[in-house]
């Protein structure tokens, strides 16, 4: 059939034409928006699982949601190399523009001159103009400890927000790449805005073990964030995540295919939307029939493995790819760390470094103490399609 019409959408953070299984996740997230517009307390969010189960495409309905209230809303992903302050900095900025009125409020000012103190490492030129002459605070927002500078910031964004009756939130995605630091002050915000009634709500979204990550960085964590484990999709949204979109397209699919893909992408939605992509490619008719589904779902994982996997192969080094492939040995595991050890030979000590740059690269995780898995699903399969050296 013709690709122009082709409703799925496989990609890094790509809307699907059907978001399904998702309505506890999203219900939280508006939950909270009501009871902090109602000057009521609301915990922060956490999103955490394997790559390709739509965490980034969840915290993007995040934002969406918030910016349909009326909210002061930016997004922003943590493994882009810049420090959580210029990020924050650069995001801020446009969205911070916008809250400028001809006759500004206290607050706005306010928050407009830590804004200039907190972002004078980034823009240190003062090319950043917001339409009003404010000089920049003097003793706020400006100390270079981060924890103190992003409290006092978020504080008065937040408040110049309210002025206006909106809030502010603050969505990070890949959290699990911010610094300790960086985490210690999103916790401390959290808990200093729940106790002072900010109108302030963050979400993050990470690899499996941001929680652990979060639990590291403040003992109190654990107490501040909604956690939801993003997994794959129940059977019945597997279904309707292919079902939908061709519908909507006067495309029908044959039990056997939907049940075939459905199995075949084992529920995962980024492995639903890049097998439903094929298999409507390999269709002639307006029917996606099993035979559809069966070249689908290989020139699906052609592609998976072409971009997916291998983009994530090829971030690792030699000796990584040698600790990856005898991983392989436990499937998608985990896999006992001294285990992986002993299979190339060596002590746990010994491959220690070659363990924490995997997991640095985002590769693997450590679900408990002692224990390693891939952060992406089917990764052993992949491996196990390699030439072997």
């Amino acid at each position: 059939m013709d690709d122009r019409n082709n409703p799925y959408s496989p990609g890094a953070g790509l809307r699907p034409a059907a978001l399904v299984g998702r309505d506890t996740e999203l219900q939280d997230w508006s939950v909270a928006l009501d009871r902090i517009e109602n000057a009521r307390s609301a915990r922060a969010i956490v999103l955490h699982g394997l790559r390709g189960v739509g965490k980034t495409v969840l915290l993007g309905d995040f934002h969406q949601q918030a910016e349909d209230h009326g909210w002061v809303s930016v997004m922003i992903e943590a493994n882009t190399g810049r420090p959580l302050r210029e990020a924050l900095a650069r995001a801020l900025y446009p969205v911070v523009r916008e809250l400028v009125r001809p006759k500004a409020g206290d607050k706005l000012k306010n928050a407009l001159a830590t804004f200039k103190a907190f972002s004078v490492k980034v823009d240190a030129s003062g090319a950043w103009s917001f339409g009003l002459d404010v000089a920049s605070a003097q003793g706020r927002g400006d100390s270079g400890e981060l924890e103190t500078d992003l409290s006092e910031l978020i504080k008065d964004l937040a408040e110049a927000a309210q002025e206006q009756s909106r809030g502010l939130a603050i969505l990070i995605d890949e959290a699990q790449d911010l610094s300790n630091d960086e985490l210690k002050a999103l916790c401390a915000i959290c808990h200093q805005g729940g106790q002072r009634g900010w109108p302030f709500l963050l979400a993050l979204a990470g690899l499996p073990n941001l929680p652990r990550e979060l639990a590291e960085a403040k003992s109190y964590a654990e107490r501040l964030f909604t956690y939801r484990e993003i997994t794959q999709l129940e059977q019945d949204a597997a279904r309707q995540a292919l079902t939908r979109p061709a519908a909507a397209e006067g495309v029908s699919w044959e039990e056997a295919a939907l049940s075939y893909v459905a199995t075949e992408a084992r529920s995962y939605p980024y492995f639903l939307q890049e097998y439903g992509q094929a298999t409507w490619n390999a269709a002639v008719g307006t029917t996606l029939t099993y035979d559809d589904a069966r070249v689908g779902t290989v020139s699906g994982q052609a592609h998976l493995d072409a971009g997916f996997y291998r983009a994530r192969w090829e971030r690792a080094a030699p000796a990584q790819r040698a600790y990856l492939q005898a991983m392989a040995q436990d499937g998608d595991g985990p896999s006992q760390s001294g285990e992986v050890a002993a299979r190339l030979g060596k002590t746990p000590t010994g491959v220690g470094p070659i363990r924490d740059s995997l997991i640095k690269k985002g590769l693997i995780y450590s679900p408990e103490h002692g224990q390693i898995a891939y952060t992406v699903p089917g990764m052993a399969d992949f491996i196990a399609r390699q030439p072997q050296p």
